[in-house]
């Protein structure tokens, strides 16, 4: 049966802190916009508080979250144990971009290794803290992390790795403003 929590205790952030793989989810308010599910990895995620999280938002071909967050703030995070005891749990809440030229960017990706393709942090105020069994999910032995993201980032170098941003990271598939022109 699932619970919710008043905040992220010392035994929900070990738990988290164990998953390998978590889920963003966002959507603008136009009902025919798309809503937006990433996966995300790469140990790019931080529990800074009892109900405020945040994560390393790496540079990618698309810009869904950011221009969502941009527009109205709404997030959901999802973590699934794909190990050992079964549980998901949802953190609801609202979003913030701190991006690269934001005065406290340094500050928040100090708590997130280096990551050359990084573009932003996401802060998120969290309202609601949520469980759930994960009975339904099946289990996964976790192989390691992929190294083809960090590895693109290095050969384009930070000049490449700007333009590109400012390519393809200004607007959402939906039109929204997302990352602001570098």
């Amino acid at each position: 049966m699932g619970r919710t929590y008043e905040s992220i205790d010392d035994e929900m952030r070990e738990w988290i802190g164990a998953q390998h793989l978590f889920f963003v989810a966002t959507a603008p308010l136009a009902a025919d916009g798309h809503v937006n599910l990433s996966p995300k990895g790469l140990d790019t995620f931080a529990v800074l508080g009892p109900r405020e999280v945040a994560y390393l938002d790496l540079t990618g071909s698309g810009v869904e979250t950011v221009a969502h967050l941009r527009e109205n703030g709404r997030i959901t995070l999802l973590f699934s144990a794909f190990e050992g005891r079964p549980r998901i749990v949802r953190l609801y809440g609202r979003g913030a971009v701190v991006e690269i030229d934001d005065p406290e960017y340094a500050a928040l990706a100090a708590r997130f290794g280096t990551f050359p393709s990084a573009r932003a942090v996401i802060r998120v105020a969290v309202s609601r803290i949520a469980d759930s069994c994960g009975y339904g999910v099946p289990r996964f032995e976790y192989a390691g992390e992929r190294p083809q993201l960090p590895a693109w980032a290095s050969r384009k170098g930070p000049d490449a790795l700007r333009a590109y941003r400012a390519e393809k990271n200004a607007v959402s598939i939906d039109g929204l403003p997302a990352l602001k022109a570098r």
